[in-house]
């Protein structure tokens, strides 16, 4: 009888920091991840011909921008295959993409116009949200469909939020989702809605936890 070959199930998950040298790996997960949602599909308007070319496009651009701005990044490793990643804002960096003129030019000229500008509000309306004293951000985060359901989004946030207690400058971490099927997830790892952001017949749900820095927590009574 033929020894039965392990699943993917089987393999351990590794989690690993990444550089650029793993920035197509990023930009397909987070393309798989990000197309259906319905935030993105507002933004980029899907019901408009190059739908997925605008995707493809705000998601290089912004993996370019924080891989130049030195901002953590760290992925979910199985089997040697990257499945997962997440991209961590410092919580001093309080990052105002319309001041990015670079940026900004090279998402008209691939996104287009449009979808640049409601990126851009939509970016500004959650910037507005963030509370003080400055909080960690999460602004992309992504498990390959093929992967999901599987604990590594769990895994994945839950280093994010040990990176983010190494840091004594932030204490808190906010992430949005246009998703309420998250909802429940995110309130299981500690999360309370700051905000909603209107986007068309939907909202986007603004959330924030509060993050314990090391240092703090190791300081005695």
């Amino acid at each position: 009888m033929a020894k039965a070959q392990n699943s993917d199930k089987d393999k351990q998950p590794v989690i690993v920091r990444l550089d650029a040298s793993a920035r197509n790996e990023a930009k397909s997960i987070l393309f798989h991840a990000y197309r259906h949602e319905t935030t993105f599909q507002y933004l980029f308007d899907h019901k408009r011909p190059g739908y997925d070319q605008r995707v493809r496009a705000t998601i290089r651009e912004l993996l370019s921008l924080y891989f130049g701005l030195n901002q953590d990044a760290i992925g979910v490793m199985v089997d040697n295959s990257l499945v997962a990643v997440a991209f961590i804002g410092e919580p001093d960096l309080r990052l105002d993409l319309a001041e990015q003129l670079s940026w900004r030019l090279r998402m008209v000229l691939t996104a287009g116009f449009s979808s640049t500008r409601r990126y851009l509000d939509y970016h500004r309306q959650i910037k507005s949200l963030l509370p003080e004293p400055q909080a960690h951000q999460l602004p992309l985060m992504g498990v390959h469909p093929k992967y999901q359901n599987r604990g590594y989004g769990r895994l994945l946030l839950k280093t994010v939020e040990h990176l983010c207690e190494e840091n004594p400058r932030g204490t808190g971490l906010v992430l949005d989702t246009g998703n309420s099927r998250y909802l429940g997830f995110y309130e299981s790892e500690g999360f309370r809605t700051l905000g909603r952001i209107r986007l068309g017949d939907f909202e986007d749900y603004v959330l924030y936890r509060d993050v314990q820095p090391a240092s703090k927590a190791a300081t005695p009574a």
